[in-house]
């Protein structure tokens, strides 16, 4: 098993308000990752998006053992993210320049075959193999929902007006409800997480390309980054890649 990470606050933001973390562990055997987007309309997001991430990861390793099923798995992620949403809930509340903030949230812990994929908000996981880009979650977002109910098209969600308007956060209510995944992994297939400011401005074929057929996996993050880039970059870009 193999992993990459980059973050970057792109061309337009003032400050980075993704961050992620990836912990491989067990010999190789395990694999624990989750990346969020501190809402960028609220005061303080970065805070939001660095203590999710503490505060899932260390429920995570302090809890996955290696005999646990996905179901086990997938129980404890959710354990995981109600604790990352109470501490960034609280956190809000004890103090005045922290209120309202919030982030998405998407994470996987992978063994072996399989990967429990579990989101909040609309960042995103990936299973990119030579057959396809597959999108594994759902966005809790406005225009998904006007997709599911038939209003407009998937490619006129990616300019509406409303597409950054999320329905489920990190931390704005003292409960949050998640999706979870699981998804089985062939040898040598990857797993692609990012946030909205790469999945905004990278499509899906351009994604299955530069990890399948453009290079070297290692430099694929920076491949990527780049093309948002070039487009100009205008939210932080944040994108991981797990190779099985």
């Amino acid at each position: 098993m193999r992993a990459w990470g980059l973050t970057d606050k792109g061309a337009v933001r003032s400050q980075n308000q993704d961050a992620y973390s990836i912990d491989i562990i067990r010999q190789n055997e395990q694999a624990v990752c989750v990346v969020c987007d501190g809402m960028g309309g609220a005061r303080a997001g970065d805070v939001a998006s660095e203590l999710a991430v503490r505060e899932f990861t260390d429920c995570l390793k302090n809890g996955l053992r290696q005999d646990m099923d996905s179901a086990a798995v997938a129980s404890l992620m959710r354990e995981a993210i109600d604790r990352a949403n109470s501490e960034v809930f609280r956190c809000s509340l004890d103090n005045s320049e922290y209120f309202g903030m919030g982030t998405t949230l998407v994470a996987t812990v992978i063994t072996g075959s399989s990967a429990v994929v579990a989101n909040v908000g609309d960042s995103r996981a990936y299973l990119i193999t030579p057959q396809g880009a597959k999108r594994i979650t759902r966005d809790h977002s406005v225009v998904e929902d006007m997709i599911q109910r038939g209003e407009i098209t998937r490619d006129q969600a990616r300019f509406h007006p409303v597409k950054n308007y999320i329905t489920r956060a990190i931390g704005t209510e003292d409960r949050v409800i998640c999706d979870v995944f699981k998804v089985e992994m062939l040898q040598g297939d990857y797993l692609l997480l990012c946030t909205d400011g790469l999945s905004n401005v990278v499509s899906d074929p351009e994604m299955l390309f530069e990890v399948i057929y453009c290079g070297e996996p290692d430099d694929c993050c920076e491949r990527l980054m780049s093309i948002a880039s070039a487009r100009g970059a205008p939210d932080n870009v944040t994108v991981v890649l797990f190779q099985r």
